[in-house]
C-alpha cells in the first residue's frame, strides 16, 4: 500500500500544472491503473516507477536533468519494441503521461527539444490519432528511423500516406519533408523484406520513380512482382506509371525478356521494339522474338541485327505448324478423326423407332455441323477423312452457304501451314460455285492466320476479289484477309479494305464484315484512317440499316482498334452522339467496355451493371414517367407490334453491357469470381436480352478453364424455355472446355446431344460445342491470357469477341446464314504447349515439373511457385492455370515463364 501511495502522491503533483479537463481523464486513467494494480509483477512496478520519476524530473525547472532523463526514457523505450504482440510496456506505463510529455517538449530549448520530440513522436503511435506521430517525427533529432523498431516505422508510414492525401498542390515544402522522410523509410523496408511495404508507401506519395535506386540485385524479382500484380487493382492512369517502373528496373538488371512482358502489357509499340533492339545477346533476342510471336506483335528490326532472318522467321510463327506436328507425333495423335469419334453416338441409349441422334436422314445442317467439327477436331494436323480424299464428295452435301464454311474449314485443317497448304486449297479457287469459291478464298486467310510470310500469299490471292460484282465472293475475301492479317495493323491492307465498305454494291453484311476485318487487322491500335472510315459509315447508313443485325459489326470494328486504350476512347465516345437510338447506346457501351478490357476497372462494371438494371417498359403509363426521348419517337406508332420491336431494339446495349463485365473482368482472379455472382442475379432476374448474354459472359471469363461451377450453371440453361438461352448456354460451354477434351463436359454434350435429338438447331449448337471442347484433339486453347495469365493478346480477343457479339443474335446471324464468322476462333487459337530448345535451336527434351501456379507475392523467403507438381519430358501440355519449372540444373532458362517455345542454356555451374 506505501508504493501505490507515493505514487498517488506523484500523480497529484504532476496533475497541478495541467487543466481540469485533463484531469479528469486523469482521474479515468488512475481509476483503472488502479484496477489494474494487483496484476502488475515487480519488474512491471518498477519500470512504472522509473517512468513516472523520469517524467517528473521533465517537469521540474532544473535543466541540467533533461538530457539524462530523455536519455534514459530512450533507452527503455527502445529495449522493449522489439515484441510484435502487444504494446511495448513502456509504452502502456508512460500513456497516461503523453500530455505532460507534450507540455514538457512546448517549453524545452535546443538540442533537449528535439530530442524529446523523438520520443513523444513514439508515443503518439499508441495514444493518437491526429498524426501526431509524424509532426513530432518532423520536429525530431533526425536520427535513424529503424531504431525505434518496426512497429513504428510502419505506422510513420501510413502517416505519411493520409497526410499526402490531403494536401493542396500549394503545400510544396510540406510534400518535400514528407518525401525526404519516405526516402529514410524505404532504404529501412527494403533491407528488412517488407518491399511491398516500401512500394506501397511510394505508391501512395506519387513518387514510384525512387523506387529505382533503392532496389539492388537479391531483391527486384520480390518487388517487380508486386508491382505487376498491383497493376490489376489501380486506377489508371496509375497502372501504367506501375508498369513503367517495373520495367525500369527490369532493364537496370539487364532482365530484358521481363522488361518486354512489362511493355508488352503496356501496348506500347515503340517501347518494345527499343527494348528488343537494346539488348545485343542473340539468344536472349531470340527469345524474344518468340515471345513477340505468341502474342503476335510483329516489330520492324533494323536489318543490320546479327541474326536478322532468323529472328523474322521466327517473329514470324513460321515454325508453329512444325513444332505443333512434333508435339502431335510426340503424344501419338497425328491419326485424323472424323465427327463420329467425337459424337459416339454409338454410346447412346436407343429407343425402338427413334434411332440414334446421329442416324437419322442426312440433314444439311448436321452436314454443316460436321464440317465444323471436322474442322476444330483436326485443326493444324493437316489432315483429316472428309475433305482431303475426295472433298467435293463432301461440299456437296451442304447446302449455299454451308458449302461457304465446308470449304472454310479446309483452312482450319490445314492451319499455320502456308507453303504446303494454299496448294491443297488452290483447286476450289476455280469451282463453279460462288459458295465454294468464296470459302476457299476464307480458307486461305486462315491458313495465314497467326503467321507472317514475307511473300503475302494472303494479299496476293484475295485482294482481287475485295471489290468482286458477287457480296458473297467479297465476303470470303475481306474476313480471310482480316483472319490473316489479325493484329498487324498493315497500311496495304487496311488501303485495300476499307473501300468496300462504303461501295455502293456492298449490302450491310459485307459492310459489317469489312469493319469487322478492318478492326481485327488494326486491334488495339488506334488507328485514326480506319476510325474515321467506319465513324463516316456509321453516318451515312440509315438508320433502318444499322438496326440490321449486321448494323452491330461497325461498332464492333470499331470497338476493337481500342481494345484496352482506356481513357483515350472518350472522344470518340464523344463524336458517337449525333447517331440515333438504338445504334448509339449499342455502339457506346461496346467501345467503352473494349477500351477497358481486362483492366479489371471496377468503376466501370459498376457503370454496366448500372445499365443491366434499367428496364425498358413499352406500356403507355410507364412511358411518361421513363422517357420523353423514346415518347417522342414513337407518336406516330401505337401499334403493339411495333413497340415490342422497339423495346427489344433499345435494350441489345443491355446484352452487350453484360459482355462487358465479363470482358473487363477477367483481367483478374477476383474479379471474375465476383463476377460470377452478378450473373447469378442477372440469370434469375434479367430481362430476355440480359439472360441470353449471361451465357457468353460466363464463357468470356473462362475461356478453355472448365470450371464446374461454370459447367453446371451452363448445362442448367441449355435447358431454357427460351431458344436463345439455350443456344448461347450450349455453344459457351464449348467456348469454356475449348481444346481440353474435359471428359465430364464430353459426357455433358453426349446427353444434351440426345436430348436434342429432335431440335435440329439446338442439337446443331451441341455438335458446335463438342467440335470445340476437342479443338486439336485437347491440344490447343482459346484462351487471349498467355505468358502464365499475364499477357492478354489482343488479336486472340478481337477474334472471342467477333464471335461471342455474333451470338448475341444468334438466330439470324450463326444459325442464319452467316456461321462462317465462327472462324474468328482462329485467331485464339493456339497450342497450350510446352517446347525447349537448346542454343541451336533444336528441340531439347528435359525434365520438367508441372503443377498448379500458385500465387507468391508478397510472401518471405522463397516460396514454391508451383503445387502438387508431376514430373514431364518436354514437349508438354499445360491447362490452364498450371505452371511448369526445370527440373534439373543442368539448363537455365532465358525467360521467367516456360510456356510456349523456350530456349535453354548451359548452366555453366553444373556439376554432374
Amino acid at each position: 500500500a506505501g508504493a501505490l501511495t507515493t505514487r498517488n502522491i506523484m500523480a497529484d503533483t504532476k496533475k497541478k500544472p495541467e487543466t481540469e479537463k485533463k484531469d479528469a481523464s486523469e482521474t479515468k486513467d488512475k481509476k483503472d491503473k488502479e484496477e489494474k494494480e494487483p496484476e502488475l509483477s515487480e519488474e512491471d512496478k518498477q519500470l512504472q516507477e522509473e517512468l513516472t520519476m523520469l517524467v517528473e524530473r521533465l517537469a521540474e525547472s532544473d535543466t541540467k536533468l533533461y538530457k539524462p532523463a530523455l536519455e534514459a526514457l530512450r533507452k527503455m523505450i527502445r529495449e522493449s519494441t522489439s515484441s510484435m504482440t502487444s504494446v511495448p510496456k513502456p509504452l502502456k506505463f508512460l500513456r497516461p503521461h503523453y500530455n505532460t510529455l507534450k507540455t514538457v517538449f512546448e517549453k524545452m530549448q535546443g538540442e533537449n527539444k528535439h530530442f524529446c520530440a523523438d520520443i513523444v513522436s513514439v508515443l503518439a503511435m499508441v495514444n493518437s490519432d491526429q498524426r501526431e506521430c509524424l509532426k513530432f517525427r518532423l520536429m525530431g533529432s533526425k536520427e535513424e528511423l529503424g531504431s525505434w523498431g518496426h512497429e513504428y516505422v510502419k505506422h510513420l508510414a501510413s502517416e505519411i500516406a493520409t497526410e499526402w492525401q490531403e494536401l493542396g498542390d500549394d503545400d510544396a515544402a510540406q510534400k518535400d519533408r514528407l518525401i525526404t522522410l519516405a526516402k529514410e523509410i524505404v532504404p529501412y523496408n527494403m533491407q528488412h523484406n517488407a518491399e511491398a511495404d516500401a512500394c506501397d508507401l511510394l505508391m501512395e506519395i506519387e513518387r514510384l520513380d525512387l523506387l529505382e535506386h533503392y532496389v539492388d540485385e537479391s531483391m527486384y524479382p520480390r518487388v517487380c512482382l508486386y508491382l505487376t500484380r498491383c497493376v490489376e487493382y489501380v486506377p489508371e492512369p496509375e497502372d501504367a506509371m506501375l508498369l513503367r517502373t517495373a520495367l525500369n528496373i527490369f532493364r537496370k538488371f539487364k532482365r530484358y525478356p521481363e522488361a518486354l512482358r512489362c511493355a508488352l502489357k503496356l501496348n506500347d509499340t515503340e517501347l518494345v521494339k527499343d527494348i528488343f533492339v537494346s539488348c545485343k545477346e542473340g539468344l536472349v533476342q531470340k527469345q524474344k522474338a518468340f515471345m513477340l510471336g505468341r502474342q503476335q506483335v510483329y516489330v520492324e528490326l533494323p536489318e543490320e541485327l546479327d541474326d536478322y532472318d532468323d529472328l523474322v522467321e521466327i517473329m514470324s510463327n513460321v515454325h508453329l505448324n512444325n513444332n505443333f506436328l512434333a508435339l502431335a507425333r510426340e503424344l501419338d495423335i497425328m491419326e485424323p478423326k472424323v465427327p463420329e469419334d467425337i459424337y459416339k453416338s454409338h454410346l447412346e441409349s436407343t429407343r425402338p423407332g427413334f434411332g440414334a441422334s446421329g442416324a437419322q436422314v442426312d440433314s444439311a445442317r448436321q452436314n454443316l455441323a460436321s464440317s465444323f467439327v471436322n474442322g476444330f477436331v483436326n485443326a493444324g494436323f493437316g489432315q483429316d477423312k472428309l475433305l482431303m480424299e475426295d472433298g467435293n464428295k463432301w461440299l456437296y452435301k451442304n447446302k449455299e452457304h454451308g458449302m461457304m464454311s465446308a470449304t472454310a474449314s479446309l483452312g482450319l485443317i490445314l492451319l499455320w501451314d502456308v507453303d504446303g497448304g494454299l496448294t491443297q486449297i488452290d483447286k476450289y479457287l476455280y469451282s463453279s460455285e460462288d459458295y465454294i469459291k468464296s470459302g476457299a478464298l476464307l480458307a486461305c486467310g486462315i491458313v495465314n492466320s497467326g503467321v507472317r510470310n514475307e511473300c503475302d500469299p494472303a494479299l496476293a490471292l484475295l485482294s482481287d476479289y475485295i471489290l468482286h460484282n458477287s457480296n458473297t465472293m467479297r465476303t470470303g475475301a475481306i474476313l480471310g484477309l482480316g483472319l490473316a492479317y489479325a493484329g498487324s495493323n498493315r497500311d496495304d491492307v487496311l488501303q485495300l479494305l476499307l473501300p468496300a465498305m462504303g461501295d455502293s454494291k456492298s449490302n450491310m453484311e459485307v459492310a459489317g464484315v469489312t469493319a469487322l476485318a478492318c478492326g481485327m487487322i488494326a486491334c488495339g491500335s488506334g488507328n485514326g484512317e480506319v476510325t474515321s472510315v467506319i465513324m463516316q459509315t456509321l453516318l451515312e447508313k440509315s438508320a433502318l440499316e444499322l438496326k440490321e443485325t449486321y448494323g452491330r459489326f461497325l461498332s464492333l470494328g470499331l470497338g476493337l482498334l481500342y481494345l484496352g486504350k482506356q481513357e483515350a476512347v472518350e472522344v470518340i465516345l464523344a463524336s458517337l452522339e449525333v447517331l440515333s437510338e438504338p445504334t448509339k447506346s449499342f455502339a457506346k457501351t461496346l467501345i467503352d467496355v473494349c477500351a477497358y478490357a481486362g483492366t479489371g476497372n471496377v468503376l466501370k462494371i459498376q457503370q454496366l451493371l448500372h445499365i443491366c438494371s434499367e428496364h425498358y417498359e413499352a406500356s403507355k403509363d410507364e412511358e411518361k414517367k421513363d422517357d420523353k426521348e423514346k415518347k417522342e419517337k414513337e407518336k406516330d406508332k401505337d401499334k403493339d407490334k411495333e413497340k415490342a420491336k422497339e423495346k427489344e431494339d433499345l435494350s441489345t446495349h443491355q446484352a452487350v453491357a453484360v459482355l462487358g463485365i465479363a470482358l473487363i473482368a477477367m483481367g483478374e482472379e477476383i474479379g471474375a469470381d465476383m463476377s460470377l455472382r452478378a450473373f447469378g442475379h442477372l440469370l434469375r432476374y434479367g430481362e430476355p436480352v440480359i439472360r441470353r448474354a449471361v451465357p457468353l459472359a460466363l464463357a468470356l471469363i473462362s475461356v478453355s478453364n472448365p470450371k464446374l461451377n461454370i459447367l453446371e450453371t451452363l448445362s442448367k440453361f441449355s435447358h431454357d424455355s427460351d431458344a436463345e438461352v439455350a443456344h448461347n448456354s450450349i455453344f459457351a460451354m464449348g467456348i469454356v472446355g475449348s481444346g481440353t477434351n474435359n471428359a465430364r463436359l464430353a459426357a455433358m454434350l453426349r446427353q444434351l446431344a440426345q436430348f436434342h435429338a429432335k431440335d435440329s438447331l439446338n442439337l446443331f449448337m451441341v455438335r458446335l460445342a463438342q467440335g470445340l471442347t476437342h479443338m486439336g484433339k485437347g491440344t490447343m486453347t482459346l484462351n487471349p491470357y498467355h505468358s502464365d495469365r499475364y499477357l492478354l493478346s489482343h488479336v486472340a480477343l478481337s477474334g472471342l469477341l467477333a464471335v461471342l457479339v455474333s451470338f448475341l443474335d444468334v438466330k439470324n446471324i450463326i444459325l442464319g446464314k452467316s456461321h462462317y464468322i465462327l472462324y474468328c476462333l482462329v485467331t485464339a487459337m493456339q497450342p497450350r504447349m510446352l517446347v525447349t530448345f537448346d542454343e541451336e535451336m533444336r528441340p531439347l527434351p528435359v525434365a520438367v515439373r508441372v503443377g498448379q501456379a500458385v500465387d507468391v507475392v508478397g510472401q518471405a523467403g522463397k516460396p514454391k511457385t508451383i503445387t502438387g507438381f508431376q514430373t514431364h519430358t518436354t514437349p508438354v501440355l499445360l491447362a490452364y492455370g498450371e505452371r511448369a519449372e526445370l527440373a534439373t540444373e543442368e539448363y537455365l532458362t532465358l525467360t521467367p515463364v516456360m510456356e510456349g517455345f523456350v530456349i535453354l542454356k548451359k548452366n555453366p555451374d553444373y556439376e554432374a
